[in-house]
This record gives C-alpha cells, structure tokens and sequence, in this order.
C-alpha cells in the first residue's frame, strides 16, 4: 500500500475543458486525464476499496453505466469508454490462462487472435461470412446516457479498427501472403470492414452523449509498422480520413489510439487524416515527452505513462516520472495525463491511483 490516502483532493468533471484541450483551443486551469479504457478487474478494485457501488444493484436496468459515471466522476475523468461493440466480428482466438499475479486483479484467462489464420481465406469464406450492421447493434445504452449522463462529462466508444480487424479476419501471416497473391479479396475484406467502421462512427455522432470519436487501430510494433507505410497509406489511413471527416462534420474531434512505431506515417495521419490527437506512447518506442516537443503543435497528446514502468516502479519513481511528463508536456496545452496504453489489469492499482494523485496535485 502507498504511504498516503488517495485522491482525497475531488476535482469535476469539465467536459467542454477536456475538448479545448484536444483542439488546443486553451491553456487547462488543470491537468485532464484520459485514458482508452480501464479494465473490468481495476474498476472493480476501485469501486470495491471505495465503497462507490453500494447502492446500485447489479440486476437493475443499465447498473454498468451507473457504475461506471460514479466511477469515472470519482477518478476525475471528464469521459469515458462505453463499450457498445463486442466481438462485432466474428474470428478466431486462442488463450490460455491469465498470468497477473495481483490478488483480486487476475482474470480467468487471457485471449488473443490466431496470427497464422483466420475465417476468411476464400472468396466462398468471404461471400458466407455474417458480416454485421450496424442497425443491428442496440444503441438503448446512448439513448438512456443522452437523458442521464451529467452535463459536464461525455463519453466515447472505440471505432475504425481497420487494419486490425483486416489481419483478425484473415490472419497476420496470411495477410501477408495474400497482399500479393490475392489482393482483390484482400480490398474486398478492406471494404466492408471500412463501411462498417464510418457507419458506426456516423450513428455514434447522432448522440449528444458522444463528445468525441476515437479510432483505434494498432498498425505498429516497435521498430516499424505491421505492414509497409504504402499499403496503410492506399488501404487503411483513407478509412481513417473518413471516419474523421464524418466525426469533424458533427463537430466532434477525431482521436487515434495505435500502438507501435508510426514515425513513417505521422505526417499523412496528421496532414492527410487530420487527427486531432494521438494515444499511446510506449518508452521504447518514443517517450511521450518526445512526442510532445514534435507533434504538439499539431495535435494534442495523450497519455504516455508507459505501462511496464507503471507495473514495476515504486510510489516516489512513480510521482517524479509524473512531475516531469506534465513539467513538458503541459506548457502550451494540448496534453492530457494518462497511461501509455490502458488501465490493464496487471497495472498494480495502487500505481494506477498515485499516477492520478499526482496528476490532480499538479
């Protein structure tokens, strides 16, 4: 355990804030905070060991949304992941039993896609496959938000996975094969996965609750991208465009989550997508303090406390890692605090916690 009470310092959610920092339209009065999502073990733990869900029942009609407002409005967030679509594409997975140590934090097990194949290897794969609609996703939880969500916070759900829905279906290794051997199947697969994706983000925009979009779409690993900067420029970065022109149509900014190395394509996310911010930041990859100095001018940064460090580190290393992100990033705005990825559930909850501390005392 840390050696002081947490978050004993309550700030408000501020929506409209949150936006000015994410168009750069104002210097912050405060440090915001934002993050892609938590996982269902940390906001279990938080709500646990503060007491927040006492009164609401599990059995009662949208008790996660509740939930999650009481949640996220304790923790300072000014908006959060509503998680409408899931397992909207059906693939193929594999798993194996969860790894994380944490008491009270560990899962039944852990999942991932099948990198060698997936459901679409063939035409015939392709012409029987359930593609889905978005008519038949139930939007009943944004219409009860639209009516109770408080004023002064919004919420978001993740669209536009393009490349990364395009490798689960047909697999990573045999993407890589068919990008060359069968590539009409492959613009085919590109196609209805983009037509998905900008339909999900127009509905999105029909609600007041939804104050910004957020693309997320790994397309990188460490040292490069997954595939070669011309074939995300000609296949996956236009679906982007589009989704953020539907998003900046509808006054909402367009925000990108892609883990891994994207120097090679941040002048066409910038220039030719227009983002208008990016997440996750990874030390090994480019410190968010880098990413600042040479993107801030451009767009917002989000995050950048990198997740292996939030893992490992104690509660003082912790608090100066803090201190000096926001030391360079805050200056001129732009920035908002948060983890280099997500909230994991492997993230010890206590780190997670005194990360926001120190946010809210700067």
């Amino acid at each position: 355990m840390v050696s002081v009470k947490l978050l004993e310092n309550r700030i408000e959610p501020d929506i409209k804030g949150l936006l000015n920092v994410i168009s750069r339209k104002a210097i912050p009065k405060r440090v915001h905070h934002i993050e892609l999502f938590l996982d269902e073990e940390i906001k279990d733990q938080v709500c646990n060991r503060f007491d927040l869900t006492k009164d609401i029942r599990e059995d009662e009609l949208f008790a996660n949304l509740k939930r999650d407002i009481r949640l996220h409005k304790f923790l300072g967030y000014d908006a959060f992941r509503i998680g409408l679509l899931k397992d909207a594409f059906a693939t193929k997975t594999l798993s194996a039993s969860d790894t994380t140590i944490i008491a009270g934090q560990r899962r039944e097990n852990r999942s991932w896609t099948d990198e060698h194949t997936g459901p679409i290897q063939s035409w015939a794969d392709f012409e029987s496959y359930p593609w889905p609609l978005v008519s038949n996703i139930d939007f009943t939880p944004l219409e009860w938000l639209d009516k109770n969500l408080p004023e002064n916070m919004g919420c978001y759900d993740l669209t536009a996975h393009i490349l990364e829905q395009v490798l689960l279906l047909i697999g990573y290794e045999s993407f890589c094969y068919k990008i060359f051997d069968e590539p009409d199947l492959v613009d085919a697969v590109f196609q209805e996965v983009g037509k998905f994706y900008v339909d999900y983000t127009r509905t999105l925009c029909d609600f007041d609750c939804i104050r910004l979009i957020w693309g997320s779409d790994d397309v990188g690993f460490r040292t490069s991208t997954m595939v070669s900067a011309q074939i995300l420029k000609e296949k996956v970065l236009p679906w982007h465009k589009r989704c953020a022109n539907v998003s900046h149509e509808h006054s909402r900014p367009y925000l990108l989550h892609s883990c891994g190395n994207l120097e090679e394509i941040m002048p066409a996310l910038i220039d030719e997508v227009k983002i208008d911010a990016k997440h996750s930041y990874e030390d090994n990859i480019m410190p968010v303090t880098e990413a600042k100095r040479r993107y801030g001018q451009q767009i917002a940064i989000l995050g950048g406390i990198d997740v292996d460090f939030l893992c490992r580190a104690d509660e003082q290393a912790i608090r100066k890692r803090v201190r000096e992100t926001l030391n360079v990033c805050m200056p001129g705005g732009g920035y908002c605090l948060g983890t280099g990825n997500t909230v994991a559930n492997y993230i010890p909850i206590d780190n997670y916690l005194v990360m926001l501390e120190e946010g809210q005392r700067f």
